[in-house]
């Protein structure tokens, strides 16, 4: 009994190995010329698709890779409340949590009525819907447990939101100035439209200290609503299935302990030395579990599904990147 326990912990390795390479490799190049105004996590997710896309993964890598996208990066996410305080966690104001949820709402109705139009399966559509207007592929998998799509589904879903989340990640801080919106406004507008909670911290510290502290409160209020949305989904797709109907969506027990860290954070002061460890830390997992999200990114996954669910999430993501810009200007 205890060989298969040994198994287990030693094929996380070679995974976790292959992405902290890859986020090691994102902290050098930013060294290179013109390089070095991109925050390693942005260079990390860039070296893992060219990487996954050109190389391709060992299978002994896989489990690994999981692993750093999925625990490791919500530690990593955890460790960011040494970073905030209460007293900042009011920041985004009734208004900005108003945003937050309006675009949620709106980019998930939008996405299955236009899912319906275009033909797209209706699951499909819902994990699409699910991952542009929550979190990316925690939504996608929180949602599949109520839904029950196919393996091929759920890998299409994630493939082309995390697409268009690396886009909008990369995106958003070239339009920084364009949109006219201060710190404030860009990281309310980032944490209520980018889709993974790491592409939202990506994006919005490359502009700056206060952008990334509003995105990120902003971003976790977003995630916090990911249980009632999925299991409001589920009363939607239960068809007469016991199983459906009795599923239970995870809770994202990252964002309490979150919220537990900021208020350590608030109650006791860290010292420096310790505080600079931890900030570095923290960045260095980000960029880990962002490689291991690139890493997992297969463009082939998305050809093979056609063109229609492709529109689709193109569509979702211009949607929230849209309408949270327009309350962002109305309201924030």
């Amino acid at each position: 009994m205890g060989k298969p326990a040994s198994a287990n912990k030693t094929t996380i390795w070679p995974g976790v190995v292959l992405a902290a390479i890859v986020a090691a490799s994102a902290f050098s190049m930013r060294e290179l010329p013109g390089l070095g105004i991109f925050s390693p996590m942005i260079l990390a997710v860039i070296v893992g698709i060219v990487f996954a896309n050109l190389v391709g993964l060992p299978a002994n890598t896989r489990a690994g890779i999981a692993f750093c996208q999925r625990t490791l990066l919500r530690f990593a996410i955890v460790l960011l409340g040494f970073q905030l305080t209460v007293t900042q966690l009011g920041a985004i104001g009734l208004g900005g949590v108003a945003i937050v949820a309006s675009s949620l709402l709106a980019t998930f109705c939008f996405t299955l009525g236009l899912g319906r139009l275009l033909g797209v399966e209706r699951k499909l559509t819902e994990l699409i819907a699910a991952g542009t207007s929550i979190c990316g592929a925690s939504a996608i998998v929180a949602t599949n447990a109520v839904t029950g799509a196919s393996d091929e589904d759920v890998a299409y879903a994630v493939a082309s939101v995390t697409l268009f989340g690396t886009i909008a990640m990369l995106g958003y801080p070239l339009l920084a100035i364009t949109t006219g919106l201060d710190q404030h406004g860009f990281g309310l507008w980032a944490g209520a439209s980018i889709h993974e909670i790491a592409q939202v911290i990506g994006a919005s510290f490359q502009v700056g200290p206060q952008a990334g502290e509003i995105s990120t409160i902003a971003k976790l209020a977003r995630v916090a609503l990911l249980a009632p949305m999925v299991i409001a989904l589920g009363v939607m797709a239960a068809r007469g299935s016991a199983a459906e109907k009795t599923a239970k969506p995870p809770m994202p027990w990252f964002v309490f302990a979150f919220v537990a860290v900021v208020a350590l954070n608030s109650a006791v002061e860290v010292p420096t030395e310790a505080k600079s460890v931890i900030v570095f830390a923290t960045t260095f997992m980000l960029s880990v579990g962002l490689a291991a999200m690139g890493l997992q990114t297969h463009i082939g996954k998305i050809r093979s599904r056609g063109l229609r669910p492709l529109l689709l999430a193109l569509s979702a993501f211009v949607f929230i990147a849209c309408f949270s810009l327009l309350l962002v200007k109305l309201v924030g």
